[in-house]
């Protein structure tokens, strides 16, 4: 390579002799080589600039010994790369605009990486734009972290690197615990500068993620923390993620997606249904980390157009649905995820079908998680269509029945936000035509009102809450169509809005929330 540009340059640069000049010291060699293997030189003695005329020219910013490696290099194409001269050798490179060897010193530095260089190399590389080695060192950094924030290095980052690396999905570790010692083993380096500002730096720990002891023995009891209104909002967030389990899709937000290292994962649960006509007893449950599908224990009977809601990490909960016979069910099935068993405990007063669907699956009943509490809302006993409500107490097992709906109704979709049972739209006549209607019951006051009316009536559409707001999803429109529009509600402004609409018609979608993306899944295209 170098031989090629020296023959292309030779031919614009005259062969002449030049001296470098660099802190008192003087270098003596030819235009014609520099410019042949530095892209700086090139510029220099093949352009208009002063210094293609000069015999003697200064450069600034460059170790002399380094200058001199370099202009040996342009003479014999080998340079001698060790772990003393690397760094200051890149450096000159980068300046001086010789690839070869820039690429030659990153190799060397992505060979000699370890737990306790690969910070410096990570910085070291961003700085001189290389941006491979850059990446690479970040992976290194992330997949070693459990070994890498113990080190000196590691303390020496910025604020804005630190967050970058500790906010990062892909970072290794057995628990967010780790997490927070490695936030304030940085802080209480230098906790006087660091002190302030702080809170970005809590933000990146996953506190909702880590245990409620934890949070009590170690955070709450730092003083920076104690002394910070944002930690403290922090800190409060965590707290109510591990006591308002049921309202945990209410705290949707960075700080509560798990990491793709932890052993704890995220997963979306399809239960029961139908394929074809034919009522399934099957469950199985979906991994979006590993697009992967695996089956799970089955029901002990087949069901379909029932209800199932989470209870935080603990257990799921089926209740209701339709049997292939076509009767109404009654009785209510626990999942526990730890054994992978399905145990039935008390049924609900009052026998549904056709519930609102929740979380996931084909659910014609309204059946929701408020306040610790499972809200099973409306359906379809087997002869008409019902306003009544009732809750269940998973401390007591029992089921309790409170204030019916303004309107009777099938299909609606349901969800729970800030404390508030949210009913949207349903089937109020025979052809299973939808509403626009949405009915709010605030359970401090068991009192039904009517909230603001979504922008289209549906009945056997999917609802979920993301950051906040409720979207409800596809469903039946009208006698002659399903729909795959999409609309979104706002509670602190009371609009709806509506929101990119989904590929493809869907009815009765069994809808969930993951990782901070919505999950479609299944339904039907048509009435039929």
């Amino acid at each position: 390579q170098a031989l090629k540009s020296l023959m292309s340059t030779r031919r614009t640069i005259k062969l002449s002799k030049v001296t470098m000049r660099l802190d008192g010291q003087e270098f003596p060699c030819h235009k014609v080589v520099l410019s042949a293997f530095s892209q700086y030189f090139r510029a220099m003695f093949g352009g208009g600039l002063a210094e293609s005329q000069q015999r003697k020219v200064s450069l600034n910013g460059v170790e002399p010994a380094m200058v001199q490696t370099l202009i040996d290099y342009g003479y014999t194409s080998e340079v001698v790369i060790t772990r003393q001269n690397v760094q200051s050798l890149l450096s000159a490179a980068n300046l001086l605009e010789i690839i070869p060897v820039k690429e030659a010193c990153c190799l060397y530095l992505e060979k000699n990486m370890d737990e306790l260089n690969c910070v410096g190399i990570h910085c070291f590389a961003e700085l001189h734009a290389c941006s491979e080695l850059q990446q690479k060192s970040k992976v290194y950094i992330l997949h070693h972290f459990q070994s890498v924030w113990q080190h000196e290095e590691f303390l020496e980052l910025t604020k804005v690197k630190l967050v970058e690396i500790l906010s990062d999905d892909d970072l290794n570790i057995d628990n967010e615990e780790i997490v927070y010692h490695a936030a304030v083993r940085w802080l209480d380096h230098d906790v006087g500068n660091r002190r302030n500002g702080f809170e970005s730096v809590l933000e990146c720990v996953r506190l909702p993620l880590v245990s409620c002891y934890f949070i009590h023995d170690h955070v709450e009891s730092h003083e920076v923390i104690k002394c910070s209104q944002a930690c403290q909002k922090l800190v409060k967030e965590a707290k109510d993620f591990h006591l308002l389990q049921d309202r945990r899709a209410e705290f949707s937000s960075p700080r509560t997606k798990v990491r793709k290292s932890s052993d704890k994962t995220e997963v979306i649960v399809a239960v029961g249904g139908e394929d074809d006509k034919v009522v399934l007893r099957s469950v199985e449950t979906y991994d979006p980390n590993t697009l992967s599908w695996k089956p799970l224990a089955c029901l002990p009977f087949a069901i379909s157009k029932h209800g199932i809601v989470s209870a935080g990490d603990s257990y799921l909960f089926l209740a209701g649905g339709e049997y292939p016979d076509g009767s109404a069910n009654k009785s209510v099935m626990r999942y526990d995820p730890c054994l992978d068993v399905w145990t039935e405990v008390a049924p609900m007063n009052i026998a549904r079908s056709e519930l609102g669907l929740v979380m996931l699956g084909l659910a014609w009943f309204g059946l929701v998680m408020l306040d610790g509490f499972m809200y099973a809302i409306g359906g379809w006993d087997g002869n008409v269509r019902l306003d009544s409500v009732e809750y269940y107490n998973i401390e007591t097992n029992v089921w309790t029945v409170i204030p019916p709906m303004k309107i009777a109704l099938t299909s609606p979709a349901c969800v729970s936000l800030n404390g508030m049972l949210y009913v949207t739209g349903g089937a109020v006549l025979e052809d299973g035509d939808g509403i626009d209607i949405v009915q709010l019951f605030n359970p401090r006051t068991q009192t039904w009102s009517e909230m603001r009316s979504m922008k289209i009536p549906r009945s056997g559409s999917g609802a979920c809450v993301l950051d906040g707001k409720i979207y409800v999803i596809g469903g039946w429109h009208a006698s002659t169509e399903n729909t795959k529009r999409v609309e979104c509600y706002d509670p602190k402004m009371n609009t709806w809005i509506e929101r990119c609409p989904l590929h493809e018609r869907r009815y009765r979608p069994g809808v969930a929330v993951v990782g901070g993306k919505i999950y479609a899944c299944g339904g039907e295209e048509g009435w039929d």
